[in-house]
């Protein structure tokens, strides 16, 4: 490697991809009950960072208050982000309403944790106008006009 290249620990390689992407993603509680408290976030938490492990990806930052979470994952391009999503809420409904029954059923949430919806947004990299003015500046080849 060329000793003026500093390796960036946010881009990844794979056999024929290099690429740099997170996701904001927030999960909101069913009806925004306030259920979570410091212990279930951070059971939580431990509950996302494996399943983000089973999808090789990485979840970079972890947090919430009563009635959602936070996080921000950086995630390869094979993973479709839907089913990632569909996983990480899945999974931690699962467990948390297992190991945390009594509080879930006092405050009333039923069968259901998670809200059906959901955000979800791309992050990182260079600002829209940044890329815009990149591509706009590209030289196009002059068309010779050959018949």
């Amino acid at each position: 490697m060329s000793p003026r290249w500093k390796p960036n620990s946010d881009i990844r390689t794979g056999r024929h991809v290099t690429y740099t992407l997170h996701a904001h993603l927030v999960f909101v509680t069913k009806y925004r009950r306030d259920i979570f408290d410091d212990a279930m976030l951070k059971r939580c938490e431990e509950i996302m960072r494996e399943v983000c492990a089973s999808f090789e990806t990485e979840l970079r930052e972890f947090n919430g208050e009563a009635d959602h979470v936070h996080l921000l994952v950086h995630y390869p391009p094979k993973v479709a982000l839907s089913k990632l999503i569909n996983s990480l809420k899945g999974v931690s409904s699962r467990y948390l309403r297992a190991e945390y029954t009594g509080r879930i059923n006092r405050i009333g949430m039923g069968a259901v944790f998670w809200s059906r919806s959901y955000f979800a947004g791309s992050c990182g990299g260079a600002p829209l106008t940044v890329i815009r003015q990149y591509i706009e500046g590209q030289k196009r080849p002059i068309c010779l006009g050959v018949a």
